[in-house]
């Protein structure tokens, strides 16, 4: 049971957990018409005072001062470049197309977009929960430890630890590490050829070196050991480090993690620090006995 875990750790071990918060980044909008789509083939006319529903769910800011963000906008095929998006008093334009099928919104709003994600915005719930948000979904979808807002994902591992979990980590001599990892596409899209999207990660300088000193590191979900293991690498700030089969790890040594979707990169990730084999009996037995699988599921850990 997960009340055990702490029993498993002692002095000399240093526990790493993903401090990442998520935010409320699926924004429901409407058609707002288009801003500047030129005429020419296939465009015989400007458009204007469309209508409709659009969902547009937030990755994150690829500029400086954060208005502009990567986002997954859905009709995709309807929203093309120079559209915009209301959002109550407030619009964005799709300013660009990426490769698999993303946009780059540019908001147009004067204050911290964070309090407007806050007031407007949807908890990003996984799509295989088929119902919509509520205001208690803003507590259960968080672990107990966040604390730096960024990701549009849990990092679900963290989901399972308590206060008093925590309290009696600490009191079996183990340090407790924080490192960052915004959860992005990243971590929950299908893996397509032999690179991941880059996440944003942050060590910081006593962290790492609670990590470094540590006899024993025990990483509590895959974004932690992709952090941990890309901090060795001489990473920093973002990572599309793919640890799959074949992989060395530097320094993690043990492992906290959910059961993960088929084909991606998180059971892969899995399957290199414990073996496919390993990992696949572990799956089956999980399924033979009931056990419930991805973010609000049960977890094992590898030792």
């Amino acid at each position: 049971m997960f009340r055990e875990f702490p029993e498993y750790l002692s002095a000399g071990d240093c526990l790493v957990l993903n401090d990442s918060k998520v935010f409320p980044s699926r924004l429901l909008g409407r058609r707002a018409g288009v801003h500047s789509l030129p005429v020419g083939k296939g465009n015989p006319k400007r458009l204007e005072n469309l209508s409709g529903e659009v969902e547009v769910f937030l990755l994150e800011p690829v500029s400086d001062d954060a208005k502009t963000w990567t986002a997954l906008v859905h009709p995709g095929r309807k929203m093309r470049t120079g559209e915009r998006i209301r959002f109550g008093e407030y619009e964005a334009e799709i300013v660009a197309r990426g490769e698999f099928g993303e946009r780059t919104v540019r908001f147009d709003y004067p204050g911290d977009l964070y309090e407007l994600f806050d007031r407007i915005g949807h908890v990003p719930l996984p799509p295989y929960i088929k119902r919509g948000d509520s205001p208690a979904d803003r507590e259960r979808y968080q672990t107990v430890f966040a604390r730096q807002t960024g990701s549009v994902a849990a990092p679900t591992a963290g989901l399972h630890f308590t206060p008093e979990i925590l309290d009696r980590c600490r009191a079996s001599g183990a340090e407790i590490a924080y490192v960052t990892l915004h959860v992005g596409l990243g971590t929950f899209q299908p893996v397509r050829g032999d690179s991941l999207h880059s996440e944003r990660f942050d060590v910081t300088e006593q962290n790492e070196a609670k990590i470094r000193q540590a006899q024993r590191v025990i990483c509590a979900g895959t974004t932690s050991v992709r952090a941990v293991e890309s901090m060795y690498q001489g990473r920093t700030h973002q990572t599309d480090l793919f640890i799959r089969p074949s992989f060395e790890f530097q320094r993690t040594n043990a492992m906290l993690t959910n059961f993960h979707l088929p084909q991606s990169s998180l059971l892969m990730l899995v399957c290199a620090f414990a073996g496919r084999g390993f990992v696949l009996s572990a799956y089956q037995h999980a399924v033979e006995s009931g056990y419930r699988f991805y973010s609000y599921g049960d977890c094992m850990l590898v030792l």
